[in-house]
């Protein structure tokens, strides 16, 4: 019996330490004399009621008013007055390694006119919040970001957003909407992640870099385009607070990122990705800038359309970039890619020698003869790259100086070159108008400041519809057909004479045997009648000799006949002479009568020659002959007595 009682007594006990333990709990938790706090947490402290009353201005109880404490508790048991405080468990910001954290003061000095975010340069460090306030930091999204780690924030205060979480206390409906605007922007802008740019990393993003435009400080001067560069003191924008203190400018920014990774508050600066500019091999590029100081004129007095001025100037620059690959700031000017090697422009539709040509078409001529064909022509330029800028100085690029300047006036002078020839003559001369095209627009095009190669010249085509030229060519064409006609059957002819003599060689060659033994009789016939023939004119020339010494000697004889002859004619005649002068009249002719007749009779005794000759003569001998004679003198004589008788009658 007693022990039961005594084992009633026990639980009995037992009973009543746990129901004043479990009151005694309540109590506390009720109280909130204890509180414990995990270690991976921290404890907001909220004054509920003081003897110095509550928060006159502000959010935080900085000199024991009630409201939110600004000291924190770590964890462990805290010890606190019955009924005056409650302590709000919360996690700490934790920030993901290579992940950026943004801050947000939920209480400070409002922010001035012009300013977008607060200014940490005096009170940077969030953890000690009644420093924070004290010293003068300012409401609002912080500059100063937060790196990876965990850090000790007081949630009343600040509110943290990070990637994966937004630390505060609890929020009200407003100003939940506010800070969810907020991490919209964040993520729009990818905040949470630093700017990374790689070299060659990908198609993607290979050769690029950053533009950074900051959103905050003392916007830019009137015509400014760009805020200019304040050096690297502010690591590459990523301490705003250094920038600022240099002199940096809200706005566009000149410098650009290259490759790096860059932990920028992008509520400070954004970022926008762009390629590097890469000049290949055979162009230099001309840089237009559109920011800069005013510069001085480099381009000569014998320029005058427009300024060369020096690199970093606000102009075109007169040292144009060699090829590469360059980091340069588009929205700070553009570059002109100008080609330096030889550059094809094709006057032809459908076709393109590169990329200036893309509108250029046939030019349509007029020729002497009225037809209008279609000249398709390639033009063969080289550009100084000593001159390049000059040329985008005076025509802006390339392609404007070819559609507005090298189009109208290669046109107009093939056009004048077409009104003086016909179309068959304009064809017929394509080589001799390619020659003088090519003389005339080297000093054209250097006026320019271009250097011409070469013109090539196509065949002029008709222009769609016209069937007039093509009949031209088709006769051009007959024409041609028939002179190689012509050729073909005079080549034919050759070649038949050629396999007639090729026949000939070939029997001769088969007789060549009977062939050699005839020339060799031939030979042997015409040495033996050369032989004859040089006797017969050694003969020819003894009978020659023989006969000149016979006629020599024959007249020596006869002249010495002849002289003697003479002699006695003469005698003979001075006689006669005398007899007749002393006869006069009938006497005298019987004496010449007599005197003849003897003569003639002596001649023939001498000569031996027979009165009447063996051999007749013209049908009569020398007795008629003597007859005739006779009667000459006779009638001689009857003339001269009848003469005689008429001039006695008168």
């Amino acid at each position: 019996m007693f022990s039961e009682l005594m084992s009633m007594g026990w639980l009995s006990t037992a009973v009543v330490v746990l129901v004043i333990g479990l009151v005694g709990t309540l109590v506390i938790f009720i109280t909130g004399i204890i509180r414990y706090i995990p270690n991976d947490r921290i404890g907001v402290i909220e004054k509920l009621w003081s003897s110095s009353g509550s928060v006159k201005s502000g959010l935080l109880a900085l000199h024991g008013e009630a409201g939110f404490q600004p000291e924190l508790r770590r964890g462990g048991f805290h010890f606190f007055a019955p009924l005056q405080y409650r302590v709000h468990i919360h996690p700490m910001v934790s920030v993901t390694q290579g992940k950026i954290g943004y801050v947000f003061a939920r209480d400070g000095i409002d922010l001035p006119a012009g300013q977008t975010l607060a200014e940490n340069s005096t009170v940077g460090d969030f953890r000690d919040v009644r420093a924070f306030l004290e010293g003068g930091g300012q409401k609002g999204p912080q500059r100063k970001i937060l790196r990876e780690g965990t850090h000790i924030i007081n949630p009343a205060l600040f509110v943290v957003m990070t990637e994966e979480a937004t630390y505060s206390l609890s929020l009200d409906g407003q100003e939940k909407q506010y800070y969810e605007l907020m991490r919209g922007v964040l993520d729009e802008r990818s905040a949470f992640t630093p700017v990374v740019i790689k070299e060659a990393a990908g198609a993607h993003d290979s050769d690029q870099l950053a533009i950074v435009t900051v959103q905050d400080g003392p916007g830019l001067p009137k015509d400014e385009l760009l805020a200019p560069d304040v050096g690297d003191s502010h690591n590459s924008f990523q301490e705003p607070e250094k920038f600022l203190a240099a002199g940096g400018k809200r706005g566009r920014q000149e410098r650009v990122l290259v490759e790096g990774t860059y932990y920028i508050n992008r509520l400070f600066a954004t970022v926008e990705f762009i390629r590097k500019t890469i000049i290949p091999v055979g162009f230099v590029g001309v840089v237009v800038s559109y920011t800069g100081r005013k510069g001085d004129d480099l381009s000569g007095k014998e320029y005058s359309h427009g300024e060369l001025v020096e690199s970093g100037c606000r102009g075109v620059w007169r040292d144009p970039l060699m090829p590469g690959k360059y980091a340069f700031n588009t929205y700070a000017g553009k570059i002109e890619l100008v080609p330096t090697t030889n550059f094809v422009l094709m006057w032809k539709s459908g076709e393109s020698g590169s990329s200036f040509d893309s509108n250029l078409r046939e030019i349509t001529l007029i020729t002497k003869d009225a037809f209008e064909p279609q000249l398709p022509l390639s033009v063969v330029v080289h550009i100084d790259y000593r001159k390049a800028p000059m040329v985008v100085q005076r025509f802006g690029n390339v392609k404007q100086l070819v559609e507005q300047t090298l189009d109208p006036m290669v046109s107009s002078y093939f056009k004048n070159v077409s009104q003086t020839k016909t179309f068959i003559e304009l064809i017929q001369s394509r080589s001799e108008l390619q020659d003088n095209a090519s003389r005339d627009m080297h000093t054209r095009f250097q006026n320019y400041s271009l250097e011409f190669q070469e013109v090539l010249i196509g065949t002029p085509k008709p222009q769609p519809g016209d069937t007039k030229i093509d009949n031209i060519m088709a006769q051009l064409r007959d024409r041609q057909i028939a002179r190689e006609q012509v050729e073909t059957f005079a080549q034919k002819q050759i070649a038949a004479d050629k396999e007639r003599e090729l026949n000939e060689a070939e029997q001769r060659a088969a007789k060549q045997k009977e062939l050699t033994g005839s020339l060799v009789d031939i030979s042997i016939k015409e040495n033996q009648g050369a032989a004859n023939v040089k006797a017969a004119e050694k003969k020819r020339q003894e009978i020659e000799a023989l006969a000149h010494a016979e006629k020599f000697k024959q007249e020596l004889e006869g002249s010495g006949r002849a002289s003697a002859i003479r002699s006695v004619g003469e005698a003979e005649a001075a006689a006669i002479k005398a007899k007749s002068e002393a006869l006069q009249g009938e006497g005298a002719d019987k004496q010449l009568m007599q005197t003849v007749m003897l003569r003639l009779a002596e001649s023939f005794e001498v000569s031996k020659v027979p009165l009447v000759p063996q051999i007749q003569l013209g049908g009569g001998n020398a007795l008629t002959t003597l007859l005739s004679l006779m009667s000459s003198l006779k009638a001689g004589e009857l003339s001269k007595s009848m003469k005689g008788e008429a001039a006695r009658g008168a």
